[in-house]
């Protein structure tokens, strides 16, 4: 089905080994640990799911199994987060701008809170940048994070992270681009709204992207 213009290459989920991590697509043999996630109240606090049955997060694994290919616009492709051989968390990338010379992605990421303060989330990101600004040759990172998701604020600065506006919802909308990576200090977050000036790719609406607390 064609919606639009297409990257030139499409970028099918990849297997990446990390120093203590596998980021690989998800399996229906994640089921239980994937529940467990999903009733996890740390992980859901700020994250825009509803509270799902058995049946409800198998149905949702089974849907995440098949975002393994970024082509298009809105295009998502989801990662477990696996650790030990278990299913621990989930990265993922849309993709939001097609065009070469001004591609764009938004990053999204939770972690079951057993699994936080010992720096995966970080690990994982910044694999998931690599492949971002690598493979998938994007100019561009976003991520949208729950204004009073403070963890996951200072994850996103960690990863350099820059906040560009804070929405009405109450979302700070935060950019990395690859010569913010380099940056030798994380970048400050404000206490309080910024100016609303960004650039015009950045995700204004994202109802499926609320990143969970993470360390």
């Amino acid at each position: 089905m064609l919606r639009g213009t297409r990257i030139e290459t499409p970028l099918d989920a990849p297997t990446i080994h990390t120093a203590r991590l596998t980021l690989r697509p998800h399996r229906l043999t994640d089921a239980d640990a994937w529940y467990a996630i999903q009733r996890d109240p740390m992980v859901l606090e700020f994250l825009a799911w509803p509270r799902r049955t058995r049946a409800e997060s198998f149905q949702h694994l089974k849907d995440r199994t098949r975002h393994t290919r970024l082509l298009q616009s809105n295009d998502l492709l989801a990662l477990a987060i696996e650790r030990d051989g278990r299913l621990i968390g989930d990265v993922s990338l849309h993709l939001r701008t097609v065009s070469a010379d001004v591609r764009s992605a938004e990053i999204g990421w939770l972690l079951g809170s057993a699994h936080t303060g010992e720096g995966i989330a970080t690990e994982a990101g910044d694999a998931m940048l690599d492949l971002a600004f690598g493979r998938l040759g994007a100019h561009r990172v976003y991520a949208v994070i729950d204004g009073r998701n403070h963890k996951s604020l200072a994850l996103a600065s960690r990863l350099g992270f820059a906040v560009t506006h804070h929405r009405d919802d109450g979302n700070f909308v935060l950019l990395v681009t690859p010569s913010l990576r380099r940056r030798p200090f994380p970048v400050a977050l404000p206490a309080a709204p910024l100016p609303r000036t960004i650039a015009a790719d950045a995700p204004q609406h994202s109802p499926r992207l609320r990143q969970a607390p993470l360390r």
